[in-house]
């Protein structure tokens, strides 16, 4: 049975309860700026639709009115039929995965959608058997939760990473190492630190490292500061949005390729570009950006194993969630600090 959208929220309680019989209610709350809006609602649908297989899930999506939005996304939100927050409460889902969002460079509890933010994990604390936070999200939970300060890398982050798992654990069951993931962040949260608040890290490496972590509150929340949703041209995508930064003087330095992304021969087209835009800089640059080259062979090595770590996370919901009640038993697993 393939993923279903949801787009109405007016159900009666009777037709909620038979629904909630049928499958995993999912609801996605997506924060990302208007630029990168309908492609996150692809990635995740893709992806979960790949990790349920057969099995029903339901997805729907929300976001934050206090993120800013142009009236073309706007209008796109309204169409798309996503729900409002306040409709978590009236007719609840059983997870939530939250994106992250665009920064400002701002403390994040100065960000005008954090108040906001902050009820939306306390209500995913409360009600759901469990929650993924996405990049920033996770930042963002963490620091709510343990006080655990997110740190400014030195330069970005970007690329595709091996990481080492814990193995004979639920959610990463059926995954081998090493486990390659994609990362695009300026900001790393201490793995020390995240062990001494009692995270379970479930993929890290020297590199990235924490990748994949997890704490058992009163709901089980599961965090990436990498990306297993992106789809292979994602990371070109950024990186040809920050070179048209560059170009137009809006970051100081052309930034860094990938690591381990591209093929050999469309490392060495961008490399050309590069030297070109650094001996004159100007936005008018971007339209010979050279796309079409960079996308050739690019390949997508996580998707197995992304599929594979929401497929355990909606499997475990699955067993958590009761067809007869909106409640939910505890969907608690062995959270030692490794």
């Amino acid at each position: 049975m393939p993923l279903e959208i949801e787009s109405s929220p007016r159900r009666t309680p009777a037709a909620r309860a038979s629904e909630r019989a049928r499958g995993v209610v999912v609801g996605l709350v997506n924060n990302m700026p208007d630029s990168a809006l309908e492609s996150t609602e692809t990635q995740f649908t893709r992806l979960l639709e790949t990790a349920a297989g057969s099995d029903p899930v339901k997805l729907r999506f929300f976001t934050l009115p206090e993120v800013a939005r142009t009236p073309a996304a706007r209008e796109h939100i309204a169409t798309r039929g996503y729900w409002h927050v306040d409709e978590l409460q009236s007719d609840p889902p059983d997870a939530l995965i939250v994106t992250g969002m665009e920064a400002s460079g701002r403390p994040l509890p100065e960000e005008p959608y954090w108040p906001r933010f902050v009820e939306v994990l306390e209500w995913a604390d409360a009600h759901t058997a469990s929650s993924i936070c996405s990049c920033l999200a996770a930042h963002a939970a963490v620091l709510h939760f343990d006080g655990v300060q997110r740190q400014r890398l030195a330069q970005k982050l970007c690329g595709v990473f091996r990481h080492d798992i814990l193995a004979a654990h639920p959610l990463t069951a059926g995954i081998g190492a090493p486990l390659r993931l994609p990362h695009s962040r300026w900001n790393d949260l201490p793995i020390v630190a995240l062990r001494e608040s009692g995270y379970t890290i479930l993929s890290s490496s020297g590199a990235t490292g924490a990748d994949t972590f997890i704490r058992q509150r009163r709901s089980l929340f599961l965090c990436f500061q990498g990306h297993p949703e992106y789809e292979n041209v994602t990371l070109l995508r950024e990186y040809r949005r920050d070179v048209g930064r560059f170009l137009r003087g809006e970051q100081a330095a052309y930034p860094l390729q990938p690591r381990d992304y591209f093929s050999p021969a469309a490392s060495a087209v961008l490399d050309e570009f590069r030297q070109r835009a650094l001996r004159g800089p100007r936005p008018e640059l971007l339209a010979d950006f050279p796309t079409a080259a960079a996308a050739l062979d690019l390949g997508n090595p996580w998707t197995d194993a992304a599929a594979t770590i929401y497929g355990n996370w909606l499997a475990l919901l699955a067993g958590a969630v009761r067809p007869d009640a909106s409640a939910h038993r505890p969907l608690a697993l062995t959270t030692a600090v490794h």
